[in-house]
This record gives structure tokens, C-alpha cells and sequence, in this order.
């Protein structure tokens, strides 16, 4: 059983009482941005053991009643159909999956505002679209010199240009279906609409990483920076807050150098600032519910190499800058992480140097360790998902779950009649002809019921996957690495 080092109800009954404080302090309006994942917030689960990846929505749901939500969408990213890498969905389509699952929450989901929008055929497309659905869109347009030129950024020639979003609860969230949206600046650009209506409105950031009360190099800050090093994200001690109080907080790169702007804003407008650093802006209450420090220091240490795996398998295949690979292995080594710490690496390696072919290694729940390796039949990464189930069915080694008289036939399909040149069966088809056996025998039948015991484990692969195999253990919730190197020397891989 795994340990926990986070108490999740703690922070569900901190974090909204935290939002309540802040949205009384500005008198009744606040505007709440949410950075990172609202719901399916994967990396927080992992760095911090106990922590749900739905607790950000558990914990707006309790203030339903009081919020409503936008969605900015930067139109360059529709324009680019850029897309979100965990799901591989354009963020365009992540925008609907939002509404839907928000709606499903029974959160009120208001508007979505366009950013930077520019008459990209796209957007105008996609604008088009939403309104169709009865969705009310909004446009904000790229402001030249944003944010260092302030006095431009806060005029009518700047924000002044944005269109006014209508809002109608005391708690307006600014989400988006990825970094780089907008968020802030939507924010910023409410505020400065509302002063000129004669509302007193205040803005919050709910940003869970980096967590401020953390050392700067903590393991968990550091994860947050590995899992953002395609953003040039920054962990850095808030200068402002150190001056301001004497106290050291971690905050990071952008917020430090928007908070000025903030600032400027809310001292046009009220007079003063209620802020003096960036800290002070945020809301987030994470680091008082870490229960167990070195259970969390130690995930987020695997979660650093798991991120070095993905970076140096996306710089393999040309999907990633070569000085992002670069500016993790600088992390690890000013952190001590070596990739042998993660279990399944060193496994999976001497299992193929000792069958001189691609092997797979799956870390069970209980730190038991299971391989496989190519055969005639089966693929790396199948043969190792077989011998997890029988293991976990308590099914001898020996037994043959699927037998070459229900493969073959399989095989003779994808070859002769499908086109496909590797005979060997990936996950998805072991998986399926599982099914088929299970209908007539209890034994296969046993080993299918523990699937679900897979959610959580780690996988690695002495081999770039296929994305069939890859696609199957993110279904199957196993978090799985690779290293960055192909079976074979060919140019061009599916």
C-alpha cells in the first residue's frame, strides 16, 4: 500500500475557507484565477501522495452557488491547433470538454473570452461555433509592450479595448485549456472594465505549484519546474515579499514580473495596492496539508525522472527543443536524481541486455517487479502485462493465458490481411483476445479482474513504445517511461 504525505480533506476545508476570506476582503467581487488543471490534475496526485486529481473541483463545488466560470482560449493556439499532451485533443476541443464537464459538476459556466484575438480564421470560426451553442463569447486583443509598458497596458487604449465580460456571481474563475491563455490578463482587463463601471472588484491567484511556503529547491517545487520546462517556467524567491516582510516565499518567473502591472492597476483604481508581492496575491493552501514530507519529497523525485523520460523520448522524435532535455539534466544533477532510482529502469535494462531485445518492467503497488521481454508472439510490453496479471491472479508462471492456437489466427489477420509488418501482438489485441478467453475460462477470466490493480504502477521500456502500447497503459493508469531509443533503425515509426 502506498503512503500518503497529503491530507486532501484538510486542504478542501482550507482552500475554500481561504477563497471566502479573500472574496469578503475585496467586498463581494473577486476574480479568481485557476492555474493548471481545474480536474484531471495528474501531476498534483503524483507529487503530492493523497491529494485526488478532482480536489480543485471538490473544492469549488462547495462555492457553486457563488461562482461562475470563463474560459479564455488564446486564438493563436486555435489558429495552430495546438493541443493538450496528456489528452492529445486541440485546445479548441479541450474548451467543450470543459463546458461539459463543469456542467456535469453543476457549475455555471458564463462566457469564454478569446484572447489575443486578431481575426484568425480560426477563431472566427470557432467563435462562431460557440455562439451557435449559446455560449457567450468575448474578444481581448494582444496590447503592444504587455505588461511592460503600464501605462499603455492600463488606459483605454489597452485594456480599454477588451470587451467587457458580463458576469453576474460574486466568484468569476478564469480557467483555460492550457498555459499561455490569457488567464491574468482576463483578469486584469475585469478589473480594469469594472472600476470604470464603479464596481470594487479584487483579484486572487489559485496557482497549487510552486507551493509558496516550500524551499525554493524543495522536490516538489522542483517537479513543478520539470513538468514546465517547455514554458521556460522559473522557480524563483518573490524579491517583492522579502522586501516587503523579510520573509522568504517561492513564487515563480511570471508572476514575479506581471506583478507590477497588478500593482499599477490596483493603485490607479483604489489608490493603494492591497498587495506587496505576489505571494500575497496567491491563495493557494497546499503546503499546510503535506502530512509527510519525505513521501512527497520522494514522488516528486520519481516524477522528475518520469518528465526527464518524456522530454528525452520528445526530443528522440523531434517534438521537443533539445535545451529542454538539457535544462532537466542540469535539474537532476543539482538535485542528486539519477534515473536509476526509478525501479523499473535498471529492471527493465538488465532484462534486455540478458534477452538481447526490447524488454518492459512493471513496478506493482507492493514494489514487486515484473518483466517481459519479445517473443514470437507477443511484444515487450505485452508479455510483461501478461506475467503483472498472472502474478497478481496468483496464477503460476507456467500457465499460458492465451495459447498460439488463439494468437496465431491474430497474427495471420495483421500480417496478411492488415498490412502490418510486426506479427507480434500489441497490448490492445492481448487485451481483447483476453475477453474472448474469459467467456470460457475462469482462469482468464481471474486474471482480467485485476486490471484495475495495474492503476498506479509504474511502467518502463527499454524501447520507444508504439502508441497503441502507450495509449493502453494511460487507460490502464500505469504511468509509463521510456527510454529514448527505437527498436529498430528504420526513419519512420508509428
Amino acid at each position: 500500500m502506498k503512503r500518503i504525505g497529503f491530507d486532501n480533506d484538510k486542504y478542501l476545508a482550507l482552500q475554500s475557507a481561504r477563497i471566502k476570506e479573500r472574496v469578503d476582503y475585496f467586498g463581494g467581487k473577486l476574480y479568481l484565477e485557476f492555474g493548471g488543471k481545474l480536474f484531471d490534475d495528474f501531476h498534483a496526485s503524483r507529487v503530492l501522495p493523497g491529494f485526488l486529481p478532482d480536489s480543485k473541483m471538490r473544492m469549488l463545488v462547495q462555492l457553486k452557488e457563488q461562482a461562475e466560470i470563463i474560459i479564455a482560449i488564446n486564438a493563436n493556439d486555435i489558429q495552430k491547433n495546438k493541443r493538450r499532451g496528456d489528452l492529445g485533443i486541440t485546445y479548441d476541443l479541450e474548451v467543450m470538454r470543459l463546458i461539459d464537464a463543469f456542467r456535469e459538476y453543476g457549475l455555471y459556466v458564463g462566457s469564454v473570452v478569446l484572447t489575443r484575438y486578431a481575426g484568425q480564421s480560426s477563431a472566427v470560426a470557432f467563435e462562431r461555433r460557440l455562439k451557435s451553442l449559446g455560449i457567450h463569447t468575448y474578444r481581448h486583443y494582444a496590447i503592444p509592450d504587455y505588461p511592460s509598458n503600464i501605462p499603455l497596458v492600463v488606459s483605454d487604449e489597452g485594456f480599454g479595448k477588451n470587451d467587457y465580460i458580463e458576469t453576474s456571481r460574486p466568484v468569476v474563475v478564469v480557467t483555460a485549456p492550457g498555459p499561455g491563455s490569457g488567464k491574468m490578463a482576463t483578469c486584469l482587463s475585469q478589473l480594469y472594465h469594472e472600476h470604470k463601471r464603479g464596481v470594487d472588484a479584487g483579484y486572487a491567484k489559485y496557482e497549487t505549484f510552486p507551493i509558496w511556503n516550500l524551499p525554493l529547491k524543495h522536490p516538489v517545487n522542483l517537479a513543478y519546474e520539470a513538468a514546465t520546462v517547455d514554458l521556460s517556467d522559473v522557480n524563483m524567491i518573490d524579491p517583492f515579499h522579502l522586501e516587503a516582510y523579510g520573509e522568504t516565499t517561492v513564487n515563480y518567473n511570471r508572476d514575479i514580473e506581471i506583478f507590477p502591472v497588478l500593482e499599477a492597476m490596483f493603485t490607479q483604481m483604489r489608490g493603494t495596492c492591497p498587495y506587496k508581492s505576489p505571494t500575497d496575491m496567491g491563495v493557494n493552501m497546499a503546503g499546510f496539508a503535506i502530512v509527510d514530507d519525505e513521501v512527497c519529497c520522494e514522488a516528486s523525485r520519481q516524477e522528475i525522472i518520469r518528465r526527464y523520460f518524456h522530454t528525452a523520448c520528445d526530443t528522440r522524435q523531434g517534438d521537443s527543443d533539445p535545451a529542454e532535455l538539457q535544462k532537466l539534466e542540469m535539474l537532476m544533477r543539482s538535485a542528486g536524481i539519477e534515473t536509476s532510482m526509478r525501479a523499473t529502469v535498471p529492471a527493465a535494462l538488465t532484462a534486455a541486455e540478458v534477452t538481447g531485445g526490447p524488454a518492459a518492467a512493471i513496478e506493482l503497488d507492493d514494489g514487486t517487479i515484473i518483466t517481459g521481454h519479445n517473443s514470437d508472439l507477443l511484444g515487450a510490453m505485452s508479455a510483461a502485462l501478461l506475467n503483472a496479471l498472472k502474478h497478481l491472479a496468483g496464477i503460476d508462471h507456467s500457465i499460458k493465458l492465451l495459447s498460439p492456437t488463439v494468437l496465431t489466427p491474430i497474427q495471420q489477420l495483421k500480417v496478411e490481411h492488415l498490412g502490418s509488418r510486426n506479427p507480434r501482438l500489441h497490448t490492445d489485441e492481448v487485451l481483447l483476445a483476453l475477453s474472448i478467453c474469459a467467456v470460457t475460462n475462469p482462469v482468464v477470466a481471474l486474471a482480467l479482474e485485476q486490471l484495475d490493480k495495474l492503476r498506479g504502477c509504474q511502467v518502463h521500456s527499454s524501447v520507444i513504445l508504439s502508441s497503441v502500447d502507450a495509449a493502453v497503459c494511460k487507460k490502464l493508469g500505469a504511468d509509463l517511461t521510456c527510454e529514448p531509443v527505437y527498436q529498430t533503425q528504420r526513419l519512420y515509426h508509428k
